[in-house]
C-alpha cells in the first residue's frame, strides 16, 4: 500500500523549497540534497495550510519561493527582492507580521490516494529523465574518449614517424661524418706525397 504523502520544507540558496513526498528520504532526493538536511536542522515537516495545499497540488514537484518570504510556493519563482543584510534587514524582518496560526487542511482519503499516485508518476518521470541524462552523459563520455583515443593514436603515429625520420637523419649524418673523416685521411696522405714531389722539383 502506498504511503501517505507529507509536506516537507527547507531553504537552499535564495529559495525556500517545499515538496509533498512519502518520506524525508524522498524529499531529500527531490531537492537533490547531498546531506541530511533534517538531521542538520535545515529541513522539517510542515503543516502550514498554504504550503501543504500548494505541495499536495503537485506531489513530488519541488516548489519554491524567495527565501525568507511568506509568498506562495510555485514551480517557478523570482529571486528575492531584498538581498540586503545587516541592521536594516533585521528591522524589516522584525516588522514583518507573523501569519495567523491555522490548522492544516483536511485531505480526504481519495485526495490522498490521488496525490500519492501523482507523486509516483512524478517520481517515475524524474527517474526516466535522470536515466536519459545519464545515457546522454555516457554517450558524450564515450564520444570524448573515442576522440581522445583517436588524437592519441595520431600523436603516437606522428611521433613514431618523427623518430624514424630522426634515426634516418642520424644514420646519414654518421655516414657523412665517416666519409668526411676518410676524405680527410686520404687528403692528408695525398697532400703529403704532392708536397714531397714539390720539394724534389725545387731541389
Amino acid at each position: 500500500m502506498a504511503r501517505k504523502l507529507k509536506t516537507f520544507q527547507t531553504s537552499l540558496g535564495f529559495y525556500d523549497l517545499a515538496v509533498a513526498a512519502p518520506s524525508m528520504k524522498a524529499a531529500l532526493e527531490a531537492w537533490g540534497a547531498g546531506s541530511n538536511l533534517f538531521h542538520q536542522g535545515f529541513a522539517s515537516e510542515t503543516d502550514d495550510p498554504d504550503v501543504v495545499a500548494a505541495a499536495m497540488s503537485k506531489p513530488g514537484v519541488v516548489l519554491k519561493r524567495p527565501a525568507g518570504s511568506s509568498g506562495r510556493f510555485a514551480e517557478h519563482s523570482d529571486l528575492p527582492i531584498d538581498l540586503g543584510s545587516g541592521e536594516n534587514r533585521t528591522q524589516r524582518e522584525t516588522r514583518r507580521p507573523k501569519p495567523a496560526k491555522r490548522t492544516a487542511p483536511k485531505i480526504s482519503e481519495r485526495e490522498a490516494r490521488k496525490a500519492t499516485a501523482e507523486f509516483e508518476k512524478e517520481h517515475k518521470r524524474r527517474d526516466v529523465e535522470r536515466r536519459r541524462e545519464e545515457a546522454a552523459m555516457a554517450k558524450e563520455r564515450e564520444r570524448r574518449e573515442n576522440a581522445v583515443a583517436k588524437a592519441q593514436a595520431a600523436l603516437d603515429d606522428a611521433k613514431a614517424e618523427h623518430d624514424a625520420t630522426t634515426s634516418a637523419i642520424e644514420a646519414e649524418r654518421a655516414a657523412l661524418d665517416k666519409r668526411a673523416e676518410d676524405e680527410e685521411v686520404r687528403w692528408e696522405k695525398r697532400k703529403e706525397k704532392l708536397e714531397a714531389a714539390l720539394r724534389r722539383a725545387r731541389d
